[in-house]
């Protein structure tokens, strides 16, 4: 294994724009939900005349579908996964719209037959039903509670019980159906996490920058090596994420 200077200097200066997580390959591992979020995306879209993504990232999941309907729109906040979902999803006659984290979503109410997103920010029930159609579906993958925690905590240390709790799938669909909404399918996963050299964990931490709001390689120099030196013993560091499927009718 190369030296920890020169792995986390890669790991440093490589790029973290889109949903693409290619970087990891050989480095990092994560077992997928069983029920196969993108395949089951792609044939609801193929479905229906309207469909709206929100949260797109760079266009990876949308971009997956062989066929897309005749309108088909989607939104990112973080300008430069704007810019490669357009050049993505741009060719295929995809509108991108651009977003604010916590705004409403700019376009038009019972608009769209199917409203999408794998990994939402942060689901806004009442602007979900208010977009969709009667009878229209809400139909997406999202991170459940505590997700990735045992990375994080080791970071942060021990964070509290709300805290953990945040994502719930049960609060979820609560939420979900005082907006309006039926929950017709909910399903939840735990899936391994496996990182075995400390770049792809500088990695992870600088693109999904919610888990450790204040890295840097120099603020947590000494927790880095901790777990440099355990991967380096032969014992890859192991974490758990948490998804759920969840499909709601309006």
């Amino acid at each position: 294994m190369r030296s920890y200077e020169d792995l986390v200097s890669e790991a440093e200066v490589a790029d973290v724009d889109g949903w693409g997580f290619d970087w990891l390959t050989g480095r990092a591992t994560e077992e997928r939900p069983p029920w196969g979020f993108a395949r089951l995306l792609a044939q609801r879209l193929a479905t229906v005349e309207s469909a709206l993504d929100l949260d797109t990232g760079g266009g990876e999941v949308v971009g997956e579908a062989g066929v897309l309907p005749s309108r088909m729109v989607v939104t990112e906040a973080w300008p430069p996964n704007a810019a490669r979902a357009r050049e993505r999803l741009g060719p295929r006659g995809v509108e991108v719209v651009d977003t604010s984290i916590d705004g409403p979503i700019p376009l038009e109410d019972n608009s769209f037959q199917l409203v999408s997103s794998r990994h939402p920010v942060r689901p806004d029930w009442p602007e979900i039903h208010r977009v969709l159609e009667p009878g229209g579906h809400y139909f997406a993958q999202h991170v459940g509670p505590a997700s990735g925690f045992e990375l994080i905590e080791h970071f942060l240390g021990p964070l509290p019980e709300d805290v953990r709790r945040g994502r719930h799938p049960d609060d979820e669909a609560t939420a979900a159906q005082h907006a309006g909404l039926t929950v017709v399918d909910l399903r939840t996963a735990t899936c391994r996490m496996e990182f075995f050299d400390i770049g792809a964990v500088v990695w992870t931490l600088r693109k999904l920058v919610w888990w450790v709001p204040d890295f840097s390689v120099a603020r947590y120099d000494r927790e880095l090596r901790e777990l440099d030196a355990q991967m380096r013993s032969g014992k890859p560091f192991v974490a758990h994420s948490t998804r759920h499927l969840v499909d709601a009718r309006r």
